[in-house]
């Protein structure tokens, strides 16, 4: 029989049933079980996922066609209440952020994610195990690539958007997810409180600071000095310019 496990994630549009309710979060449980225990997600039949819930073959058919498409819908529904959770951290501008911190607050919004996840862990985090999903982590990312960049480019110098405004973030949300990915390795030992106040300051973190020794310097101007060098590469160095030039 599946453990008792929170496994929150909203229904869907169509309003279920108790029972169906029910089937389904036994389902989801009896997923995370299998898991935790060392089955690997690609090996998890109908049979053995139905047997741990303590249902039928006939109930998980009347809501998924196979595995594949369980785990599908599944995701879909834990992917839906992380984008709502991502736009509401999103909504907040950097003098917020900056007063968050200077309240030694964490990020708005940031406790509100870390907590659905810390509830829904034994899910989430089976999924994003080594037994789970290797896609789950790259969508969730895609998720707040897609979610932040707008606010991220408020206010920001136009110099630095399109290739290394694309890296910049690309090296935020991979070093937010690994932050998360961590957390669920080390059993969610940590609230979402200090989670949140630990994400919130760590991308503030410069090299040396840790150590007594922070580097100084101009960093817009250290940035857009690196970008005009790059952009004034010999043509020689550059393998686009030598296309054109032995075109």
């Amino acid at each position: 029989m599946a453990s008792s496990v929170t496994t929150e994630v909203s229904p869907g549009p169509v309003k279920l049933d108790r029972r169906s309710a029910r089937s389904q979060h036994l389902l989801r449980a009896a997923l995370s079980d299998l898991i935790g225990e060392g089955e690997d997600l690609s090996r998890i039949t109908v049979a053995s996922l139905t047997e741990r819930a303590g249902l039928t073959r006939r109930t998980f058919y009347t809501h998924y066609k196979d595995i594949p498409d369980f785990v599908a819908q599944t995701e879909e529904l834990i992917l839906a209440e992380i984008r709502a959770r991502i736009a509401s951290l999103a909504a907040t501008d950097l003098a917020g952020l900056y007063r968050n911190i200077e309240a030694l607050e964490p990020a708005p919004g940031a406790v509100e994610l870390l907590g659905y996840l810390k509830r829904n862990g034994a899910l989430i985090g089976a999924l994003l195990g080594p037994g789970g999903d290797p896609a789950l982590a790259p969508r969730i990312q895609d998720i707040a690539r897609e979610t932040v960049s707008s606010r991220m480019k408020t206010g920001i110098y136009p110099g630095v958007l399109d290739t290394f405004f694309d890296y910049y973030l690309s090296y935020v949300v991979a070093a937010e997810m690994g932050i998360i990915c961590r957390w669920f390795e080390t059993g969610l030992a940590e609230s979402p409180e200090t989670m949140a106040r630990i994400m919130t300051v760590v991308a503030f973190v410069r090299p040396g600071d840790l150590y007594g020794k922070p580097i100084d310097i101009n960093v817009p101007a250290y940035g857009m000095k690196l970008l005009g060098l790059n952009m004034a590469r010999p043509a020689s160095e550059n393998p686009e310019a030598k296309e054109v030039v032995n075109g």
